[in-house]
């Protein structure tokens, strides 16, 4: 699988496991203190190319996956769920553990945030779905990140993501019926 745009990874670990997975170029950030040059970096791969941000499933790489997205406008996401980026031994989070198969999957799945976004998702939407304000709230709404590869988010967040990444009220409807089905046959 070659993938055509930059990938930015946190660090060489993710580079290494990454070129296992697919053929593709990386830009390493080199942790959370992202410094202009990096950015201008990926500001130039981004007009010659095209990047997608593939950071880690944690704090650390969601405040870059922040930074980077706001320095350089029409980047694409790549997520990966947190349990599929753990060690084995529960000791780190991080793209460099998670499987080959996993990785591609992923980078299959990449979303682009647009700047002229239209609310189809409202916030009465996610409280039907008992996606905000119920007791299975948290554990639906990681169950939708995965699924529609969008990554982990609390209540707000996930309104904000489903419309930036443009995901239909009927995609929605679709992946809630499942996780519903499935929590009912438990």
């Amino acid at each position: 699988m070659r993938i055509k745009e930059i990938i930015v990874v946190e660090g060489k670990d993710d580079t290494a496991r990454i070129r296992e997975a697919v053929d593709a170029d990386t830009i390493e950030t080199n942790g959370s203190a992202v410094d202009e040059p990096v950015l201008e970096q990926i500001l130039h791969a981004q007009q010659k190319r095209g990047v997608i941000i593939f950071t880690d499933p944690d704090y650390p790489g969601e405040r870059i996956r922040h930074i980077v997205s706001q320095y350089v406008p029409h980047c694409k996401h790549a997520f990966l769920p947190k349990h599929l980026a753990r060690v084995k031994q529960d000791k780190g989070i991080g793209i460099e553990h998670a499987s080959v198969e996993d990785i591609r999957e992923a980078l299959s799945s990449v979303y682009e945030l647009t700047e002229d976004w239209k609310e189809t998702i409202t916030k009465d939407d996610l409280i039907a779905y008992g996606l905000i304000g119920g007791p299975m709230a948290r554990k639906r709404r990681e169950q939708l990140g995965i699924r529609l590869h969008i990554g982990k988010t609390n209540g707000k967040q996930l309104l904000r993501r489903l419309n930036m990444f443009q995901i239909s009220s009927e995609q929605l409807d679709e992946t809630m019926r499942q996780i519903i089905q499935e929590e009912r046959n438990e």
